[in-house]
């Protein structure tokens, strides 16, 4: 299940085009950063009461589709 598309934006004049969550400067990046460093939802959520369940869910689908379209060239090596 894909979560909707209008969650995560992308607007040259919010943190020079990153994808962002919609109506916040929280980059999708930074969100799946803090997931990385440990932090759990109810920790994001409680730090970042702009972003929601669903918005997190949108951000883990956009880093999927995004590497879901990275193409791999493997090393002759």
């Amino acid at each position: 299940m894909t979560s909707p598309p209008s969650r995560i934006v992308l607007d040259p004049k919010v943190l020079a085009g990153k994808p962002v969550v919609r109506g916040t400067r929280l980059s999708v990046e930074f969100v799946i950063g803090l997931m990385a460093e440990g932090w759990s939802e109810a920790d994001i959520l409680a730090n970042f009461p702009g972003i929601t369940h669903e918005d997190i869910i949108a951000c883990f689908a956009y880093a999927r589709d995004t590497l879901s379209s990275e193409k791999v060239f493997p090393s002759a090596a």
